[in-house]
């Protein structure tokens, strides 16, 4: 994660060291409609009230193929080791929701894209969290990935049927049926698209 006390383009996560320094992730604390409210909070520290919240992204890959690309959390972190789950984290002092996937993907996978490149899937609002869901459509390699070491332990491209499986089976984490219903209806309507994109140059060239 990035730390913006002072910035919010260091790219350095939570105790990292930069310069010779160590820095803190900060993360804005957001009213219910995603309104500033101009107080921050360290997440080391983080206990926010009752309608206080914290902004948070997540990133889906589509390939051309119609498989979605996943990744597996660092056997080292904290939350949820060791188990697959949504690219993606906290926003950092400063950031919009577009900033944050960005470096997100950039930090954890090494994959850079353009705000052009994300479609906001789903907006949920959560306990403590307001979430952005984005879905980037990129095929790549799973060799030419630069994953951060303390985020992520191993990336893999899996087809749609096989996460179901891996989410209904406790190998992928559950983020809930309304969450998965948002994103699997956008991978459908991104691959359709794609077929009629398809049939429509096939008979062109006829």
């Amino acid at each position: 994660m990035l730390v913006a006390v002072c910035t919010r383009i260091c790219k350095v996560r939570r105790g990292s060291r930069f310069f010779g320094k160590i820095y803190m992730e900060v993360w804005d604390i957001l009213d219910r409609n995603g309104e500033p409210t101009g107080k921050t909070v360290e997440r080391k520290r983080v206990c926010l009230s009752k309608g206080e919240y914290h902004l948070v992204v997540h990133i889906w890959i589509l390939g051309n193929d119609g498989r979605v690309l996943i990744q597996r959390r660092s056997f080292s972190k904290p939350l949820m080791p060791g188990e697959w789950a949504a690219i993606g984290g906290s926003a950092v002092s400063g950031e919009t929701a577009v900033t944050a996937a960005k470096r997100e993907l950039q930090e954890e996978m090494g994959i850079e894209v353009g705000e052009e490149d994300l479609k906001l899937i789903k907006n949920m609002v959560r306990k403590n969290s307001l979430l952005n869901v984005f879905l980037v459509c990129r095929t790549l390699p799973v060799a030419d990935l630069k994953l951060q070491a303390e985020e992520v332990s191993e990336a893999k491209w899996v087809h749609r049927n096989k996460l179901r499986q891996m989410i209904k089976n406790g190998e992928f984490h559950n983020y809930g049926s309304e969450y998965f219903e948002a994103v699997f209806a956008a991978f459908d309507k991104k691959s359709a698209s794609r077929r009629r994109k398809k049939r429509y140059e096939s008979r062109r060239r006829k």
